[in-house]
Parts: C-alpha cells; structure tokens; sequence
C-alpha cells in the first residue's frame, strides 16, 4: 500500500505543477476579477455539483468567514446550500435550471459567477452561466480535462485544470480557490 499511497501524492504533486505551467495567467486574472468586484460592493455567487458542490461550499465560506485573517465579511453565496430551493427547483423545472433560477433571482449587473464542473459539462452549471452573462455578471470558472462544453462559453475568466482524473482535478480547484482567498485578503485587507 505504501507504493500505492507514494504514487497518488506524486500524481497530485504532478497534476498542480502541469496547473502552474499552463494555468498561471488564468490564476491571476482570476484574482483580479475577485478583487475589483468586491472592491465595487459585488457579490460572489458559486455553483458546482458533487464534490464541486462541497467546493463551492468550501470556497464561500472562506470568503464570508475568513480564510487567514480576521477581516470584513466578503459577500459570497455557495448555491449549492439551499434543499428547498434545490428539490422545488429539480421538481417543477429540472435540475438542469437549479443555478440558473438562483442567479436570476440574487445575482445583479457587476456580481461575479464561479462556475465549478471537473468535467466542464455540467448543464446547470451552463445554463447559470448563460444566465450570469444576460444578467452583465462576470463569470470565472474552474473546469478539468479539456474544459468540456463550458470552455468554449462566453466566460471572463477559464482556468482548465489539464488532467482526465477527478480527484486531481479537484486538488488543484481546492489549492487554486486557497490561493484567490489568500490574494484576496492580502490585497483588499492589507
């Protein structure tokens, strides 16, 4: 097992550092993006399904509570945390409209969309983007393999994680969220 555990960390290891090589530009607008739409009072709106879910979840609440620093709150909505929404919204329209009704509702011109899919397929997580950029919201979003049907959307800001499997993808979406919360508070808290 020990050979087994050594060769998923430096799968890992090799998955961020393929990210670093092709994806670093991308981070960094990313970052930008954050930074001035909270600068100007805008929210941060996040959806993704799964484990992008727990993600979006994650990604929130490092924002609105803190990441390291005591600070403000940030205005970040994981929509990915309300079962009523989730089960009225899936029954009398489809899952497929489950972000795509909440960023019509709460998000406005100059808000932010993160859209999180490891397969860059994901039709909610479409179709809430579709929506964000009716509504003049920007949009980042963070994808894997080869940015699926959503890379080719009308987006800000596209970081593709170059690799085919899940868990990797998500280790690098986990460490790249880390970094923007990390920005975030050192530019605007600083």
């Amino acid at each position: 097992m020990k050979k087994e555990i050594q060769d998923l960390f430096k799968q890992s290891i090799e998955a961020k550092q393929k990210t670093i090589e092709t994806q670093l530009d991308n981070i960094e607008k990313a970052a930008l993006i954050m930074i001035n739409a909270l600068k100007q009072g805008n929210k941060i709106l996040i959806c993704g399904n799964g484990g992008s879910a727990a993600d979006a979840q994650h990604f929130a609440t490092e924002l609105v509570v803190r990441f390291e620093k005591n600070r403000k709150a940030l205005p970040a909505i994981a929509l990915t945390t309300d079962t009523s929404n989730a089960t009225a919204c899936s029954n009398d329209f489809g899952f497929e409209h489950l972000f795509e009704r909440q960023v019509e509702a709460l998000g406005n011109k100059g808000d932010l969309l993160i859209g999180i899919s490891t397969s860059g397929n994901s039709p909610n997580v479409i179709k809430a983007i579709e929506m964000a950029k009716q509504k003049e919201m920007k949009v980042i979003t963070l994808l894997g393999k080869d940015g699926g049907k959503i890379k080719d959307l009308n987006i800000d800001c596209r970081i593709i994680i170059p690799n085919n499997v899940t868990a990797r993808i998500q280790e690098c979406h986990e460490t790249i969220y880390h970094i923007l919360c990390y920005l975030i508070e050192q530019n605007l808290f600083d």
